[in-house]
């Protein structure tokens, strides 16, 4: 029987039932007394609940996938432990799955897969939009609603278990929609989700995935190396328009694969309004409609500053568009002598451009390893030697990329070698990729091999040669005058020590040298150009300037609010947000003469209407503007937050990231009229309220 049946965590949700299992977790229906609705309730296995880092980065991606706010994907309510119990409190969904929908109907009509397929790629809009990736679209992942709806499950999950995850039989499931660059144990972005979504599509539309075979092994290097029937070839009637739009999410060259969800959306949309539409991929410049996304690649620290609107991004014109603005252009008056030479001209840049592009065509694709001289490499024999061997003497075969390798269950001792792509004894051209086959053992092997040297390496190197061997990193930080940023220090076990499988092993890693702390400069009271000239000499970084009120009579521009009071220690580059006066009101002053003004003179203090004008046209009366302090309290179960401010549904401020130890945060609102302030903390709603700027 189920232990956790019947069971209460954190005095609030009640666990029902078992729903189903996972890899790494079972999933409950629970009721949640606090709020009288039921839930869905995934709590880690006792393998992985006892493991200190895993259950880390499970509450840390968890608490980034609660961020998570769209239709189109299962909300995430709750991440909490009760005990030695951790475990997500997410929407209890009544459907079933993709892949239970799929083994019902078999092969879905290109209908139904357009309706799945644009649901699914606007949560990855959304989620990509948040930094968040995927990596484990499939359809076990994917539900469907009794009403045809679609929400995508388990964002972010993947990244926890990736360390973990080996090809064996039981990742089958998976390995048929990863992508090449997964296949490889390369780093992953947005455009990996975009090649597994293509492989569902693929699957709607012909019953079958891709690629197939007998081993975890074999499938991934299809993913790699292999080329996929097309969909026409195996069903008749898909349109060619779809059958396109999957195919090109499914190309195993990252760099020629949708851009982002945003893109394949806009292709998905107008297949919808035609489908008889042929796409040309192989011009999409000039055929293509291209939407820029405006979700960068880099991880960006949010700061504070100035108000701005987002940015807006525009289609370009359409081939039909620009022909008859170029007729319009035609019927000005112009010399057709002029016209011609015009015409001639950009007839000889066509056919000049026109030599250029099938020259250089032609030297990329048969020219090029003709003309320069690219050594050729003999593969050595792999198999046999221990995968830690290969990489502590990588040195020795620069003329090769040893990938990241294929780890399988074997009987070979863990971590020799078992296979190796291309063979020993093949003549490749120098930087050619070798994929190795390497044993993780079985489980009563001894699976200990020794600890490679890591230190002097790069944290990114020293995590993936880790990853690689199937053991877990753990950083530990600390500052070192001597050492670079983001160089392993030391390690332990150290170099040679016996490792095992799954063992977490510690990096000490290099934050460089220690800096001091400086002193927040006294700055209200001075001039708006002095206070930012004390601020950059101080070592800080300008954050937000806001104006407000001046009830003191100061001059405009003078700093009457710093956000960190004077002389507290904070590191270098501290970003300090400041408010400063706007320009003292004047009194009104009397006009002596004004009883003296002649009321039959129009448009002094009559209308020639015959109405009364005071003077000149009447004005609207502007609302008041004026200055609120909002006082917030910061989460206390994160160690930082990012604090976005609305104003009446608007951006009032960039997100601004801050140390929630403070415990509370104050900060000026500048408005006008009655207008509502809305504070979130991580995407989260945390204070709303109504203010009527300038009363009282």
């Amino acid at each position: 029987m189920d232990n956790y049946i019947g069971k209460m965590l954190d005095n609030r949700y009640e666990i029902l039932e078992s729903i189903g299992i996972g890899g790494m977790a079972v999933v409950y229906k629970a009721r949640c007394h606090r709020l009288n609705r039921l839930v869905a309730i995934k709590i880690l296995k006792d393998e992985f609940s006892q493991d200190a880092e895993f259950r880390r980065r499970f509450h840390a991606e968890s608490q980034a996938v609660a961020m998570l706010s769209h239709p189109n994907i299962v909300s995430v309510y709750d991440v909490s432990h009760s005990g030695d119990t951790d475990y997500i409190v997410m929407e209890l969904i009544d459907g079933i799955t993709l892949k239970q929908y799929m083994s019902q109907k078999g092969q879905l009509n290109w209908r139904e897969t357009l309706h799945f397929a644009t649901q699914i790629a606007k949560a990855l809009e959304h989620a990509h939009s948040r930094g968040i990736i995927h990596r484990d679209i499939k359809p076990h992942n994917i539900m469907i609603l009794k009403d045809g709806s679609v929400k995508v499950a388990d964002f972010g999950i993947a990244r926890i278990t990736s360390a973990q995850s080996t090809l064996t039989r039981e990742a089958l499931g998976s390995v048929h929609y990863i992508s090449p660059e997964q296949a490889r144990g390369s780093r992953v972005d947005k455009r990996s989700d975009l090649y597994s979504l293509g492989v569902v599509m693929y699957e709607m539309l012909t019953g079958r995935p891709p690629f197939d075979g007998d081993s975890p092994v074999a499938v991934a290097i299809q993913h790699i190396n292999g080329s996929p029937v097309l969909p026409t070839e195996l069903v008749d009637g898909i349109p060619k328009g779809l059958e396109q739009i999957t195919m090109h999410a499914m190309t195993a060259a990252v760099e020629q694969r949708y851009a982002s969800a945003t893109e394949m959306l806009a292709d998905l949309e107008e297949f919808r309004k035609n489908p008889n539409v042929i796409f040309d991929f192989t011009a999409a410049a000039l055929q293509k409609t291209q939407i820029l996304d405006p979700v960068s690649e880099d991880v960006v620290t949010l700061r504070p500053v100035q108000q701005q609107r987002p940015a807006t991004y525009h289609r370009p014109e359409p081939p039909r568009r620009q022909a008859e603005r170029a007729v319009e252009w035609e019927e000005v008056p112009q010399k057709r002598r002029s016209g011609n030479r015009v015409a001639v001209a950009a007839g000889a840049v066509c056919i000049i451009l026109a030599v250029v592009g099938v020259f250089f065509f032609l030297y990329n694709s048969f020219l090029k390893d003709m003309l320069t001289a690219t050594k050729d490499v003999s593969v050595p024999n792999f198999v046999g030697d221990m995968y830690n061997d290969v990489i502590s003497n990588s040195e020795a075969y620069e003329g090769l990329n040893i990938a990241t390798p294929v780890w399988m269950e074997d009987e070979a001792e863990y971590g020799t070698v078992i296979a190796q792509d291309p063979a020993a004894g093949s003549v490749v051209k120098e930087g050619a990729k070798v994929i190795l086959t390497v044993s993780q053992g079985t489980d009563d092997a001894d699976q200990s091999l020794p600890m490679p040297g890591l230190s002097g390496k790069t944290l990114q190197y020293a995590e993936e040669v880790l990853d690689a061997l199937g053991v877990t990193p753990q950083v530990v930080r600390q500052y070192d005058d001597t050492v670079e940023k983001d160089v392993v220090i030391s390690t332990s076990p150290g170099k040679d020590e016996p490792l095992q499988k799954g063992q977490v092993v510690t990096l000490t890693v290099s934050d460089g040298p220690k800096e001091e702390p400086v002193k927040v400069p006294a700055l209200e009271g001075q001039l708006i150009d002095d206070a930012l000239a004390a601020l950059e000499q101080a070592g800080l970084e300008q954050g937000s300037i806001t104006i407000g009120d001046n009830d003191r009579n100061l001059p405009e521009g003078t700093v009457i609010y710093q956000s960190i009071k004077q002389d507290e220690e904070v590191p270098k580059g501290t970003v300090i947000n400041l408010i400063i006066c706007k320009a003292p009101e004047q009194e009104p002053e009397d006009d002596p003469d004004a009883s003296d003004t002649d009321p039959d003179q129009p448009g002094e203090n009559q209308n020639p209407d015959g109405g009364e004008n005071n003077g000149g046209t009447t004005e609207p009366t502007e609302p008041a503007t004026g200055t609120k302090m909002i006082t917030v309290d910061l989460p206390q179960d994160r160690p930082t937050t990012v604090m976005s401010v609305y104003l009446d549904k608007e951006p009032y401020a960039e997100p601004m990231e801050l140390d929630t130890a403070q415990g509370q945060f104050s900060f000026q609102v500048t408005g006008a009229g009655t207008q509502t302030v809305e504070v979130y903390f991580d995407g989260v709603l945390s204070k709303s309220e109504t203010i009527t700027f300038g009363a009282g």
